[in-house]
């Protein structure tokens, strides 16, 4: 059963989404300690957290954000957006992340990755695979690097990592449809990873392709934001261990509901 994840980006200090990962295409939708707090109040028990100040300025900017909501909720937090250095990883583990999401510094610093990746172990390390026309983008989408997706992979699945959050950028935001074939391109050459995918889902039969095809995981967030998925629905459907469902008896989403405030 697919593993389900709703995600949070922040820019300011505030809960937004792009568009394709262009900081110009931005809808800002709230506070970020609002919707953790929504989602949990329904039932999850993931969240991906972005910080896209972060990424762009190449150091981690909203830890202090990470921090209310690892603080304020019981939600297992993965991290990712502009972490560069010993110190930035430190500080988001301090702040409360469970786990980190790692791109560019994969692409421009391996040793340094690889580093990372025997400290902390294989279960806290994600490695993010951004792709844009086949190859790698780094620094929060703003540079494609010139490494080829699959073997990108392989170097690093046989070095260890088992977690793979892969965001094909040309679908993030747009609310088109997932890169099914991407994905199972890629389980099909590493059936042994944990590939979350991640971009253009609009819809629970999105994620029910994903299921399908055998996709372990999903990230999603504009669709939530945008009235577009039943999050309740979804997981009555796609209930399993990241997910609760004695949460779900009596609550309406119509009563003071920060998300459906928001859309």
């Amino acid at each position: 059963m697919i593993e389900l994840i709703p995600a949070i980006d922040i820019i300011g200090g505030q809960c937004v989404r792009l568009t394709k990962g262009d900081y110009d295409q931005k809808t800002v939708y709230g506070e970020p300690l609002d919707m953790a707090l929504e989602f949990e109040r329904i039932g999850y028990r993931r969240l991906h957290v972005v910080d896209l100040d972060g990424a762009k300025s190449k150091h981690i900017v909203n830890s202090s954000v990470l921090r209310r909501i690892t603080t304020e909720t019981q939600l297992t937090v993965d991290f990712g957006g502009g972490i560069k250095t010993d110190e930035d990883i430190e500080k988001a583990f301090a702040s409360g992340a469970s786990m980190v999401t790692i791109g560019s510094i994969a692409v421009t610093q391996p040793e340094l990755f690889m580093g990372w990746l025997e400290r902390y172990g294989a279960e806290k390390i994600i490695l993010g695979a951004d792709v844009r026309h086949g190859k790698i983008s780094i620094n929060g989408w703003k540079e494609d690097s010139g490494e080829d997706l699959l073997p990108f992979l392989k170097k690093y699945v046989d070095a260890g990592v088992r977690n793979v959050l892969c965001t094909e950028i040309s679908k993030d935001g747009t609310l088109s449809g997932p890169a099914i074939d991407l994905y199972k391109d890629i389980m099909a050459e590493y059936p042994q990873l944990h590939l979350i995918a991640s971009g253009g889902v609009s819809s629970k039969e999105d994620i029910e392709a994903l299921d399908a095809a055998g996709i372990p995981a999903v990230v999603f967030g504009k669709a939530i934001y945008e009235g577009r998925i039943d999050l309740k629905e979804l997981i009555v459907k796609f209930s399993n261990g990241q997910q609760d469902k004695r949460t779900l008896s009596d609550k309406s989403c119509k009563s003071c509901s920060p998300l459906q405030k928001e859309i």
